[in-house]
C-alpha cells in the first residue's frame, strides 16, 4: 500500500499528542506537530523523494532525526517511536482525543489528575462533578465533555450477525471480484474471525487499477452513504446500515494487510511484541528487518518470518494461541465437512415450519447421515391432546427409516427444564426415544445458584442426553442467565451426558470459551441447528464457526461421529423402540 504525505503527517500528530499526554519536552511535542503540519501541505511527495534519494533536510522544520523516522514511515508505515508510544499508553487514552473540547494538554490534565483512561473512566469523573474541579475545565466544559460523551456512547456502532452481515457482503465480494484486474478480494475483521456478531466489515483487494475499484466500491447500488473515498482507502455505509471499509493494497504486503486487518486488535499486539523482541517490526504492511521487507505477501510467510505457525483466523483473539503457534501445538480444528448430522431440529409438529419429511428430504440432500426430530410440546404437560401427537410422530418416523438408505431419523424431543429441574415430558415418553434435549424455556431472572441447580438436577434425570442452548442468551436480545456454567459441565462429565452449541445465528450458544471448557473436561459438545424449516439446516455452519473459535478439534464435537460410534454414546436413552436400533435405516450411516 503505497504511502502518501498524509499518512507521514498523521504519524507524527500522533506522536506529538502521545508525546504530550505523557509530559514530554514541550519542544520536543512542538517539532512533531510542526513537523506533520509542514508534511501535510508540502507540495511535493515525500515518499517519492525518499525512493529518489532526495535530501530531506530542504524540507521546512526536518532535521536528521525527522528525516531518519520518514524514512522508516515509508518504507513501514509507521515507525519505532510511534510503537513505542503506543505500548506505554493505556490503549483507551487515545481515544479521549476524539471527543470534543478535549486536546492532548487536557487529556494530559485528566490522566495526571484523576487517572483518566478512558471515555467510561471521564464519564464517570464528569458525573461526580471532579472534572469541574480541575484549573482550565469549570462546570459549563464538564456539561459539554458529558454531553460529548453520552452522545459518543449511543452512537456506538449497530453490531449484525453473521448471516445478516453476510447478505450485505456476498453481492459486493462479488461485484469487485468482477472488475477488470482485481486479483484477491477478501472479508476481515471479526467477520473473517468469525465473532458472532460484526459491527463493520473490513474488504482488502490487490488491484492493477485502484482507482476503478474504490469507484465501483463508492458507486455499489446498495450505498447509501460514502464517508470517504480515496485511491486506496474508501467507506461507505450500506442500506442494511452496515459500514464497509475498503482497503486496496500491493499484492507484496497483501499477507500482512490481512494479517493486521483481521485482528483481533489483542492479537496483533502479541505479534508486534514477538516482532520487536527478535529485533523485527511488524505492521499492515508486512515484517522489516530495519528498512527492508522480510515477509509480507502472504500471512504464512508473515507468521513464519516472527517463528510462528500459522494460526487460523478464529484463534486469533490473545488466548493462548500465540504460545501454541510458537510450540506447534495449534489444534486441527473441526471443519463443516467432519459433520455427519444434526443434533437438533424442528418440524411443523412444534416450533417449524415444514413436514417431518421435507426436513428429512433437506437433510439427505446435505449428506447428513442422521436427523434428530426434537420438537417440543406446544405447551407445558402436552397440551389438550397430552403426548399423543409425539406418539404419532414416532409411527411415522418408523415408517420413513424404512425407506431410507444410508440415512436415519432419530426420535427425540426438546423437553423443557421446569424451576424444580424436572422435565415437561413423562418419563413413559421418554424411554421411547434416542436423545432427549433439555432446555430451558422460562425462568431466566433465577438467582445464580438457582438456576445452576435447576439444571444439574435435569442432568440427573436418566433419559438426558443434551443440555440445549445452555447460558439462555439471544444476541442483541437477551443476555446470558446467571449461571455456573464450570459446574454444569463438571456436572455433564460426571453423568456422561453433553452440552449443546445451539447453531441458530441469534443464539451460538455455548459462547466460544465454554466450549474450550467443554472439551477441556471432555465433554463432547452436541451442535445443533436448532433448526425451524428445511432451510435453517445451514445453520450447522455458524455452530461450526463457534466451534472452531472455541478451539474445538473433530473428536470435541459429538456429532462427528457416524451413527455406529453415535450409538453407544446415547446409550443411556435408547430405548427399545429407538430408531437408531433398527438396521432399515442405518444402512451406510
Amino acid at each position: 500500500m503505497p504511502i502518501h504525505n498524509a499518512e507521514c503527517a498523521a504519524v507524527f500528530t500522533e506522536i506529538a499528542d502521545m508525546l504530550e499526554i505523557q509530559g514530554a519536552n514541550p519542544f520536543r511535542v512542538r517539532a512533531y506537530r510542526n513537523a506533520a503540519r509542514t508534511i501535510g501541505d508540502y507540495g511535493r511527495d515525500i515518499p517519492k523523494m525518499i525512493a529518489n534519494g532526495d535530501d530531506l533536510g530542504k524540507i521546512p522544520s526536518i532535521g536528521p532525526d525527522l528525516a531518519s523516522k520518514l524514512r522508516e514511515i515509508a518504507a513501514t508505515g509507521t515507525c519505532e517511536l510511534q510503537q513505542t508510544l503506543r505500548h506505554a499508553l493505556p490503549g483507551a487514552i487515545v481515544e479521549l482525543l476524539d471527543v470534543p473540547g478535549l486536546g492532548a494538554k487536557r487529556v494530559k490534565a485528566l490522566h495526571d489528575a484523576l487517572h483518566v483512561d478512558s471515555l467510561e473512566q471521564l464519564r464517570a469523573a464528569a458525573k461526580s462533578g471532579h472534572v469541574r474541579e480541575l484549573p482550565g475545565f469549570g462546570a459549563k466544559t464538564e456539561a459539554h465533555l458529558l454531553e460529548a460523551i453520552d452522545d459518543r456512547l449511543k452512537r456506538e456502532p449497530q453490531r449484525f450477525l453473521l448471516p445478516d452481515a453476510a447478505h450485505s457482503l456476498l453481492p459486493l465480494l462479488e461485484r469487485l471480484r468482477a472488475i477488470a484486474g482485481v486479483g484477491k478480494a477478501v472479508p476481515a475483521g471479526s467477520f473473517r474471525r468469525r465473532r458472532e456478531t460484526v459491527g463493520d466489515l473490513d474488504i482488502l483487494v490487490t488491484a492493477r487499477d485502484p482507482g476503478a475499484v474504490a469507484e465501483a466500491f463508492v458507486g455499489y447500488g446498495e450505498v447509501a452513504r460514502v464517508l470517504a473515498h480515496g485511491r486506496t482507502k474508501s467507506s461507505v455505509v450500506l442500506a442494511s446500515g452496515l459500514q464497509v471499509d475498503l482497503r486496496v493494497v500491493d499484492a507484496d504486503a497483501f499477507g500482512a494487510a490481512l494479517v493486521y486487518f483481521t485482528g483481533s486488535k489483542a492479537h496483533n499486539i502479541a505479534l508486534r511484541r514477538i516482532a520487536q523482541a527478535g529485533g523485527l517490526k511488524i505492521n499492515e504492511y508486512g515484517v522489516f528487518r530495519g528498512d527492508e521487507r522480510i515477509a509480507g505477501a502472504t500471512e504464512t510467510s508473515v507468521y513464519a518470518a516472527i517463528g510462528l505457525h500459522d494460526v487460523p483466523p478464529e484463534l486469533r483473539e490473545d488466548r493462548g494461541e500465540i504460545d501454541a503457534a510458537r510450540a506447534g501445538t495449534l489444534p486441527a480444528l473441526v471443519e463443516r465437512k467432519h459433520v455427519h448430522g444434526d443434533l437438533h431440529a424442528h418440524t411443523d409438529a412444534s416450533a417449524g415450519r415444514d413436514s417431518l419429511r421435507a426436513m428429512a428430504d433437506a437433510a439427505r440432500a446435505r449428506g447428513f447421515a442422521y436427523l434428530a426430530i426434537t420438537d417440543r410440546a406446544p405447551h407445558a404437560g402436552g397440551g389438550r391432546g397430552g403426548f399423543d401427537w409425539l406418539s404419532r410422530q414416532l409411527d411415522e418416523i418408523d415408517r420413513l427409516n424404512a425407506s431410507f438408505d444410508g440415512f436415519v431419523l432419530l426420535k427425540g424431543v426438546e423437553a423443557g427444564i421446569r424451576e424444580d429441574g424436572s422435565l415437561d415430558v413423562p418419563d413413559a415418553m421418554l424411554g421411547r426415544l434416542d436423545l432427549v434435549v433439555g432446555a430451558v424455556r422460562d425462568g431466566f431472572d433465577l438467582s445464580r445458584d438457582a438456576q445452576t441447580a435447576r439444571m444439574l438436577r435435569a442432568m440427573d434425570h436418566p433419559h438426558f442426553t443434551i443440555l440445549a442452548h445452555p447460558t439462555g442468551r439471544v444476541l442483541g436480545e437477551r443476555d446470558a442467565c446467571e449461571l455456573d456454567v464450570p459446574r454444569v459441565i463438571a456436572h455433564a462429565a460426571a453423568r456422561g451426558c453433553f452440552v449443546e452449541l445451539d447453531a441458530q445465528p441469534r443464539r451460538l450458544d455455548l459462547p466460544d470459551v465454554w466450549c474450550r471448557e467443554a472439551a477441556k473436561a471432555g465433554v463432547p459438545v452436541a451442535i445443533g441447528s436448532d433448526a425451524r424449516s428445511a432451510d435453517e439446516l445451514d445453520n450447522l455452519a455458524y455452530g461450526v464457526d463457534q466451534a472452531r473459535r472455541g478451539w474445538l478439534t473433530r473428536p470435541d464435537v459429538l456429532n462427528t461421529r457416524t451413527l455406529a460410534q453415535l450409538r453407544p454414546l446415547l446409550a443411556r436413552t435408547m430405548g427399545a423402540g429407538g430408531s437408531s436400533k433398527r438396521s432399515g435405516g442405518a444402512k451406510g450411516a
